[in-house]
């Protein structure tokens, strides 16, 4: 009788680990915007492009970690990435001016790609066995919402406590925290240097050639575009927009007094929705199409945006919509992620990946810096949120066209 390969394994444990943590602060950004733009007088465009700018950051290194840890290592790759992270939030605690700020969210974009799903869900996809490495990729994702869960809620913990500068002190000592479970981070290594030398042009040059690649790389965008935008202004919106509604009834009975704390209270709700949404996403991968799962997943994003922008805000409409949208959040990573691994195989799995997520990101840096160039210029988020809706809808359909085989390079066993 075969011996099944577990599907709880040390690099997935480390994995998870130092993505929860990694986007645990990610996720808080949002949080510091009013209290950043308060203290020096920024417009909100201002805090807008400096978060836009981390995750043009962020899209750009992506790729270029996946290339340095097939080449390099998988563990070196990481210890880099936290090292520049850690970097950009320590000296970013003594930015005062917009340009400062801005300049070093590049060093926190990099950071972060270089602890992020690009580097840690390739090196989890080749230790986990084929059978189970669509739920492995879904749980590894799901971490990274575990810690959505507790960052902003924690970080406005914080900032009741210490100056936001102090804060970002610790999420970067946090972070270098996280390289603790790297001894567990051992997965098969994905190609000599030789065989990288040799084999990693062609095998780009037949992805760029595929039609189903640039359809996988035009979706992706609107993933980025939504979810940028709302990590980064959903807080402030809902500060404002539910400002003169005091939260009561069954809100006031969990603790939820004030709309700044609801704010964070829905990017928590958001991560704790998806932890379920995205290991199911993962799960229904192993079982069906991920690219209608993934045409499923952008519709449903675009019905729950569209009605929620259409009726009047709430505090219990802010709840709802996390609930709704949270189940969605990350549903697209492992089913994006799996789809690159099932047409073009585990080697280069990580700079494949990376180049599609370079889309994600383009669509992060557009939704974050519009929010607050059309705030400054209009005081509302609304056409911001139309926007998404419309790309989200785009993203539903140029997934349906994409052909689900293995037509190029086989998959490793």
């Amino acid at each position: 009788m075969p011996v099944r390969a577990p599907l709880v394994t040390p690099v997935l444990i480390a994995g998870c680990i130092i993505i929860m943590i990694g986007f645990s602060i990610r996720a808080s950004f949002g949080v510091f915007q009013i209290p950043i733009a308060s203290e020096f007088g920024w417009m909100r465009a201002d805090f807008s492009l400096a978060i836009a700018v981390q995750n043009l950051a962020w899209g750009i290194g992506q790729p270029l970690f996946g290339a340095f840890a097939e080449r390099f290592g998988d563990r070196r790759a990481i210890v880099l990435g936290a090292l520049i992270y850690a970097a950009g939030l320590v000296l970013s605690s003594f930015a005062v001016t917009p340009g400062q700020h801005q300049i070093l969210e590049i060093l926190v974009g990099f950071g972060i790609a270089g602890t992020g799903f690009g580097v840690i869900l390739a090196v989890v996809g080749r230790a986990a066995h084929p059978e189970s490495r669509s739920v492995a990729l879904g749980i590894a994702t799901a971490a990274g919402s575990a810690g959505q869960v507790f960052g902003a809620p924690v970080a406005e913990l914080l900032l009741g406590h210490f100056p936001w500068q102090s804060v970002f002190l610790i999420f970067a000592a946090a972070i270098l925290l996280s390289l603790f479970a790297l001894p567990m981070m051992r997965a098969p290594a994905p190609a000599s240097r030789e065989e990288l030398e040799e084999s990693m042009g062609e095998v780009l040059r037949k992805a760029f050639r595929d039609p189903s690649y640039a359809m996988i790389f035009l979706g992706f965008f609107s993933c980025g575009y939504q979810l940028a935008f709302i990590t980064a202004h959903f807080p402030a919106m809902v500060t404002e927009m539910c400002g003169a509604i005091a939260p009561g009834g069954v809100l006031a009975g969990l603790g939820i007094t004030t709309t700044s704390v609801l704010g964070a209270i829905a990017i928590s709700v958001i991560g704790m929705a998806n932890i379920v949404g995205t290991i199911t996403a993962g799960w229904l991968g192993k079982r069906y199409s991920k690219k209608n799962l993934l045409a499923g997943v952008y519709l449903a994003r675009t019905v729950v945006a569209a009605v929620f922008i259409s009726l009047p805000i709430t505090p219990a409409s802010v709840l709802v919509f996390s609930v709704l949208m949270g189940a969605l959040w990350l549903a697209t990573v492992p089913l994006t992620s799996g789809l690159v691994a099932h047409l073009y195989g585990l080697r280069y799995m990580g700079t494949l990946y990376g180049i599609v997520f370079l889309s994600h990101q383009l669509g992060g840096f557009l939704g974050v810096w519009l929010g607050g160039r059309m705030y400054d210029a209009y005081g509302s988020y609304t056409a911001v949120w139309w926007i998404g809706v419309g790309v989200g809808a785009f993203s539903a359909l140029i997934h349906l066209p994409i052909r689900e085989r293995l037509p190029h390079i086989a998959q490793p066993a």
